[in-house]
């Protein structure tokens, strides 16, 4: 009998890569990418768990500044984030449903529905925003303003309180975006990110005169001006 795991590979081989490439995409097995000069514009399988009766697997999305990831013989792994990344997200954030999804190959006559489906998931959903995705950022020429590793300090700070880390700190159009797993509806984040900001701007940087705090699929949860006073105030969602 055919194994989960073989249907699997055919799926991706038969099916799931010449639909990709169909789609303009480049790249073979896990990992594909979108022709671009300045950004890494990538999708990746993700395997769950694997055995001869059932393969899950789901899609990972993400862009990544090539001026980023200079000096690395590899281009990124979309499956593995470094923190690098201008954006990320699994396809189950674009889709209707929001929230995770993993499809399931299983040995019957019925197999390929799973591959199928999400083909369709990245056809409809995950291809459109990430092409959005990489326009918005040659358009908008995001500039980095600390590196992960000059983020460490703030960061410990962050972990201290219990908030998720700082991903991106990039200046863009006069404002300071950070960038990290927050939710609108955690007021302690909210809390510590505005002395936080306060403290950015505190140094008077010409460059940026607000901080702006979004979340990992880059909506907007808080913008701060003056000593880290709310500019603004986003509807709950």
């Amino acid at each position: 009998m055919t194994t989960a795991h073989e249907l699997f590979a055919e799926g991706m081989r038969e099916h799931f890569a010449p639909a990709l490439r169909a789609m303009g995409l480049s790249g073979w097995r896990h990992s594909f990418s979108l022709p671009d000069e300045t950004h890494w514009a990538l999708l990746g399988v993700e395997l769950g768990s694997v055995d001869d009766h059932a393969v899950r697997y789901t899609v990972n999305l993400s862009l990544t500044a090539k001026t980023a990831w200079a000096g690395r013989s590899l281009r990124p792994n979309p499956n593995a984030p470094t923190g690098l990344e201008l954006w990320q997200a699994r396809i189950g954030d674009l889709l209707p449903v929001g929230e995770e999804i993993w499809w399931t190959v299983s040995p019957g006559p019925r197999w390929l529905v799973a591959v199928e489906d999400s083909v369709a998931a990245v056809r409809h959903y995950g291809l459109p925003e990430l092409l959005r995705r990489l326009s918005t950022a040659i358009d908008t020429g995001a500039e980095t303003y600390l590196s992960p590793r000059e983020l460490d300090d703030v960061n410990s700070a962050l972990a201290t309180a219990a908030v998720a880390r700082i991903q991106r700190a990039e200046l863009a159009d006069k404002a300071l975006v950070l960038t990290g797993a927050w939710s609108r509806a955690d007021r302690v984040a909210e809390e510590v990110l505005r002395g936080v900001a306060g403290g950015f701007l505190s140094a008077d940087d010409d460059r940026f005169r607000e901080v702006r705090c979004s979340d990992t699929l880059g909506r907007e949860l808080w913008v701060f001006g003056g000593a880290g006073e709310p500019l603004a105030a986003f509807p709950e969602s």
